[in-house]
């Protein structure tokens, strides 16, 4: 069963309460999404450990209920 944007979302602001998240649908198909996130807790981290840090929150979803994410993350200004 696939995902739906909101529950992406929620997930993503459950871990990361600070975080701007802007959720896209790229197919219209409920699997292929992309995720723009925006959070203080990426301060000092690397781009491959923001992005582990928003992988984590999703669970083990990807692969499975979730195919595809194109994922961005960003500090704020």
């Amino acid at each position: 069963m696939a995902m739906v944007a909101d529950q992406i979302e929620a997930m993503i602001r459950a871990a990361l309460p600070d975080a701007e998240v802007t959720i896209t649908d790229l197919a219209g198909d409920g699997d292929h999404y992309a995720a723009h996130v925006v959070s203080a807790a990426f301060a000092g981290k690397s781009r491959v450990a923001q992005h582990q840090l928003v992988y984590k929150a999703l669970g083990g979803r990807m692969g499975g209920e979730l195919h595809a994410l194109q994922l961005t993350t960003a500090l704020p200004t």
